[in-house]
């Protein structure tokens, strides 16, 4: 039976498996087991911590935090109570947590730990408790319960429609607008992925991605949930590669530059390897990618067996497939993966549509698109621009009317801002509407397949093409010091932007990119940057999508250098 709400869905699994493990929790050196009818029992008492603080149905909570077990204790105390969720990325500043929390007429800030609540603390007019420790809403859900027959009721008074979450946009044009997503819309996402997806009750899900994007909380948080699944929380970046080994995950969603990171040092300990072994991986490689796209591959088998077994191990030896998203995945990056015998299945979705709109299928992954629809209807308007019509779509921007109207049009349809086009029954992404350049000779250039091109590059890290106006491309370029450095044999401290070596470097990368579009899309000048675009320094959104307004003021004197 369908799913009625996210707390109608969480009580219905932890019913039918309370004996199952539900999350496995680190602590210490070693990982915890929380099984489902713990953490239902969990959510209850944060329920009536929440309760106790004057919390009702309709209210607003935001919750400032890194990933942790007891972010997920919150959120599902809130989705069982019919509250709404504001999650806030923990990596903003103060300025912008405290935009998102009057923005949404927050009731109480639940801060992760004491620096987080450093940021929220003075916003007047608005309570906050810390998440964990000392006063925090941990304790207060130890001391507080609410009776189970009034716990199911308030489940029970949740209708599909009820708003659930209220997800922050990175906000890469202008001030974040508050998508309002209902519970219909996760439950739809998640039902239609289960159906769809060769997913099950024996998978473990490994979680490092923020909890507060909507990619890891449906895919990462609620999925694994409705399918009965356990759910192993990574306790930092840092010590992830040894969390792989510990969890021994089955799926794991990431995004392209985790996967580009995994592969390059791959291939800087093979090149440390002696040359038999080096032409040994690379055969492997060349067969197990002949293999995975149907040609003949007699050695496949053997190579797999004896090289890239080891390999696999590293990311726990149970790996099915990972997940990737929020951006383009380079080609090379997806044939690595293939050839190790690694699956990746790269996906589509936006805040507004609940994060799950497209997914590739191990059986049909066509890793150049982004898969198949997910039970929602898809078209291409006549200027290209991606439309997304189905139970997935939020119920617009909070507070927004006029924005609402302009992003879902009169027959639901929503408007992306994404160009594409279908292969087959797969959906390709080629650029960002608003992105779209108007060189000065009249012509269109599509900008983001240029720049995946150029990131394609081991030696490139960052890539921004521009030239609105302009009689060509032009584009900044920050280069990827881990791999510019060694090959070239810099002296340490070298200023990149100013070596002629770099230079002509990333000009000959360049070049190999001009060759393969049209004359009209080749960048014609280029600009080095010394320092990489980050969260802090306002470059990119806490989803790594990069600011291209902010990167046009930041640098403008670069980009006028170009223009001579």
């Amino acid at each position: 039976m369908k799913a009625t709400s996210l707390g109608d869905m969480f009580r219905s699994t932890a019913a039918r498996l309370p004996d199952k493990v539900a999350m496995l929790v680190p602590e210490k050196s070693e990982f915890r087991p929380v099984l489902y009818g713990e953490l239902f029992d969990t959510a209850r008492h944060y329920a009536a911590a929440l309760r106790s603080r004057g919390i009702r149905r309709g209210d607003k909570v935001c919750l400032i935090s890194e990933n942790c077990a007891e972010w997920a204790f919150t959120d599902w105390a809130c989705q069982c109570l019919g509250i709404i969720l504001v999650p806030i990325y923990p990596t903003l500043p103060a300025d912008q947590a405290e935009y998102i929390v009057r923005d949404c007429d927050a009731k109480l800030i639940v801060a992760g730990n004491a620096e987080q609540m450093a940021k929220v603390a003075c916003i007047q007019g608005v309570e906050s408790i810390v998440l964990k420790g000392e006063d925090s809403l941990d304790l207060l859900a130890k001391t507080q319960d609410i009776e189970p027959d009034e716990f199911n009721r308030e489940i029970d008074s949740t209708k599909p429609e009820d708003l659930c979450t209220i997800i922050y946009t990175s906000g890469t044009t202008g001030l974040p607008k508050g998508a309002m997503m209902p519970h219909r819309a996760f439950v739809h996402v998640c039902e239609c992925a289960q159906r769809t997806l060769p997913l099950g009750q024996t998978d473990t899900f490994l979680t490092f991605l923020p909890m507060s994007h909507v990619y890891e909380r449906v895919a990462g948080q609620f999925l694994p949930i409705c399918l009965g699944a356990s759910i192993g929380y990574a306790k930092s970046l840092a010590s992830l590669a040894g969390d792989m080994l510990k969890v021994r995950p089955t799926v794991m969603l990431c995004v392209p530059r985790f996967l580009e990171s995994f592969r390059e040092k791959a291939l800087e300990g093979i090149a440390k390897m002696p040359p038999v072994r080096q032409k040994l991986f690379h055969l492997a490689m060349a067969q197990g990618i002949a293999r995975a796209k149907g040609k003949f591959a007699p050695l496949a088998g053997l190579l797999d067996h004896l090289v890239m077994g080891k390999l696999r191990e590293k990311v726990g030896g149970r790996m099915r497939f990972f997940v990737s998203g929020g951006a383009a995945l380079a080609p090379r990056v997806a044939e690595f993966y293939m050839g190790t015998g690694l699956t990746v299945l790269q996906g589509y979705g936006l805040t507004e549509t609940a994060g799950g709109t497209c997914i590739n299928h191990p059986d049909r992954n066509k890793y150049w698109t982004v898969g198949e629809p997910l039970d929602v209807e898809i078209r291409i308007a006549e200027d290209g621009e991606i439309l997304i019509r189905g139970a997935g779509n939020m119920l617009g921007y909070y507070n927004l009317p006029e924005e609402t109207a302009a992003a879902i049009d009169a027959d639901g349809w929503f408007h992306t801002g994404d160009i594409g086009e279908f292969e087959g029954k797969s959906l390709k992404i080629t650029d960002r509407k608003k992105d779209l350049i108007v060189l000065g000779n009249g012509k269109n250039v599509a900008p983001q397949p240029i720049e995946n091109k150029l990131r394609n590059s081991r030696f490139i890290q960052e890539a921004v093409v521009l030239g609105d106006g302009l009689e060509a491309c032009i584009a900044l370029i920050v280069p990827n010091a881990e791999t510019v450095g060694p090959e070239l044999h810099l002296p340490e401290g070298t200023k990149l932007s100013e070596s002629p070596e770099v230079r002509g470097l990333i000009k000959r990368e360049i070049d190999a990119v001009n060759k393969t579009g049209a004359n009209f899309e080749a960048v014609k000048k280029f600009a080095l940057l010394d320092h990489p675009f980050t969260i802090e320094g306002g470059e990119i959104t806490p989803t790594l999508k990069v600011k291209r307004k902010v990167v046009k003021e930041k640098y403008a004197k670069e980009i006028a250098s170009l223009k001579l």
